[in-house]
């Protein structure tokens, strides 16, 4: 958390409110959350880059600057990126805020302190380790089987592996399988072809329409404005353990640890 839906939800918030702008200067008050290349102080280098795009890839927000350069920020667990007036409060563990010209301020906060915001040179192959994106026409049904050909690994801990599809999280897995009506623990190499198309589907159902409610605040999540998302109303399984299945009644939600992450699933659904 946030996984692609919420960070697809912050880069679209971030787009409309900082693309152009100037950097007029940036406040580093945890040194660890700002990464730079080897003899480059991050702040100082960022000062007079023009923000020129705003794109996602995984769960990255990616910020474009008129260099050539990107600022590549990772959320990981409770992180958050919120456009702000100067002057306005600050939200808790503000550790790094941008400040624009014109006013604005970019302000990355994380009570954990797990996220990281880093500059990266022009070519850099920063991505070159994240798989195919699954909102993406790469994300053919063709591509997906052979993934999953040969592969002994759960479905839903491949569904997890960054390597392979950037993107999901344990949220949107937990999700997919169940709208498939495929149990977690399965081999991946033992889905059926029907299994496959079913599930294929579902990641981009899923996907798309928790983008649709800006995302899941189950804990900590937050848009660009500090607005919280809604899809957390239609989640099927995910958090709903002992309570019934919205599918098929009569199954209870059962709660399960699979590769060291809690999975949800409908042991009657998803045979």
């Amino acid at each position: 958390m946030p996984e692609l839906p919420e960070v697809e939800t912050i880069v679209r918030g971030l787009r409309s409110r900082i693309v152009g702008a100037t950097i007029e200067r940036a406040t580093v008050r945890l040194a660890r959350m700002a990464v730079a290349p080897p003899r480059t102080q991050f702040a100082a280098a960022i000062g007079g880059e023009r923000v020129v795009g705003v794109q996602r890839r995984g769960k990255y927000v990616v910020i474009q600057l008129s260099s050539g350069r990107l600022i590549v920020t990772s959320l990981r667990m409770t992180g958050r990126l919120i456009v702000a007036r100067r002057g306005a409060p600050e939200g808790p563990a503000t550790h790094l805020v941008v400040h624009l010209a014109g006013g604005a301020e970019l302000r990355f906060s994380d009570v954990r302190t797990f996220g990281r915001m880093r500059l990266v040179e022009r070519e850099s192959p920063w991505d070159a380790s994240l798989g195919i994106e699954p909102l993406s026409a790469d994300f053919t049904e063709q591509a997906f089987a052979g993934m999953l050909a040969g592969r002994t690994t759960p479905i839903k801990v491949l569904l997890l592996d960054q390597r392979r599809i950037a993107g999901i999280g344990n949220i949107y897995a937990c999700e997919a399988l169940w709208e498939a009506r495929i149990r977690p623990s399965r081999a991946a190499r033992a889905l059926t072809k029907p299994a496959i198309t079913r599930l294929h589907g579902a990641i981009v159902d899923v996907l798309q329409r928790a983008i649709a409610c800006r995302g899941t605040s189950v804990d900590d999540y937050v848009d660009a404005e500090g607005q919280r998302g809604s899809f957390q109303n239609d989640l099927a399984v995910y958090g709903r353990a002992a309570q019934p299945c919205r599918r098929c009644s009569t199954g209870r939600i059962e709660r399960s640890v699979l590769g060291q992450r809690g999975t949800w699933w409908c042991r009657r659904c998803q045979r």
